[in-house]
């Protein structure tokens, strides 16, 4: 289980990205009942080191503290010429430990010049992702989604995509009830979907045009319910393509995965906080019958309902 984290940075670290990681994974949580994490920031340079908005923060732990980390976070670094050759070998034997890797917009840059990517699928910024797919050929760049799980690397697109990858790390290690006290002090959405795209056609809605945002609270509402193109459409006063392009717009996903990804992540409270069975849960959350939501369940999370139960049930 997740206890230790070690936070990388070198000189141009961008501090946004580095605040991502120290908010996600530094602060602490115990009075709302998250554990609290052994956090750590360190580099190959302890004392004063410049960052890329031209003001300077100080590191007290050598690239030593990254032996002992559960996971290490790889803040957006200079993408430009090559990082320095103890950091990429710090995280080569890191990985061949089993350490978990998480990295935020560019840093996923550093990852591939300590040869991390190769063979795996990964992403960055969208504005970045041609860059890194030429110049680490054997990488699989998935490009716009907001972050790819790839097991021991996660790596994740640019500012808030980070917190969206931090917060899928708080569920997998101690379930849906943690990562979304985390998300709530974060005043953030507790989950996004990873294959979300990152890239909203219209992130704020035109003055003319009426947000889905009350739609979207009445989905939550009524999972139960038949939710179809269709059938939300009518709701929404709009034809079925319109309302599936304009769901688009807003949410970056597609209207059946983002009410599956509502569904599982209600599944994953029930689970963990209710001993009702896995066929009334599926009735309840709308998957219709236990088949249907261990699909759903099995494909998100990586584990069966059941599965999930014994590892987070309160």
């Amino acid at each position: 289980m997740l206890t230790n984290v070690a936070t990388l940075v070198y000189e141009g670290v961008a501090p946004f990205e580095l605040g991502v990681l120290c908010e996600a994974f530094g602060l602490d949580r115990r009075d709302d009942g998250v554990p609290m994490l052994d956090f750590a920031i360190c580099g190959p340079r302890v004392g004063v080191v410049p960052t890329s908005l031209g003001f300077s923060i100080n590191v007290e732990q050598g690239l030593e503290r990254l032996d002992e980390a559960d996971l290490i976070g790889v803040p957006a670094m200079p993408r430009s010429g090559h990082a320095p050759e103890p950091v990429l070998e710090a995280l080569v034997r890191a990985y061949e430990r089993g350490a978990r890797i998480v990295s935020v917009c560019s840093g996923a840059f550093t990852l591939g010049m300590a040869g991390l990517l190769d063979g795996r699928e990964c992403t960055t910024h969208w504005k970045y992702t041609t860059e890194l797919a030429r110049r680490f050929p054997e990488a699989k760049v998935v490009p716009e989604v907001l972050y790819v799980d790839a097991g021991q690397i996660v790596t994740s697109a640019g500012t808030a995509a980070g917190l969206d990858a931090c917060l899928h790390i708080w569920r997998q290690e101690y379930g849906a009830a943690v990562a979304s006290m985390v998300a709530r002090r974060m005043v953030v959405p507790p989950q996004r979907d990873g294959g979300q795209a990152q890239f909203i056609a219209r992130p704020v809605p035109e003055c003319e045009a009426e947000t889905l945002g009350p739609l979207l609270a009445w989905i939550v509402e009524h999972l139960d319910e038949d939710l179809d193109v269709e059938s939300l459409a009518r709701r929404s006063l709009m034809s079925p393509r319109t309302f599936a392009r304009r769901f688009r717009a807003e949410t970056g996903a597609t209207p059946h995965a983002w009410v599956t990804q509502q569904r599982v992540l209600r599944a994953e409270q029930l689970l963990e906080e209710s001993d009702r069975s896995v066929e009334w849960i599926a009735r309840e959350v709308g998957f219709g019958n236990a088949a249907t939501l261990r699909h759903h369940f099995s494909r998100v999370r990586g584990l069966s309902p059941q599965a999930y139960r014994r590892r987070f049930a309160s």
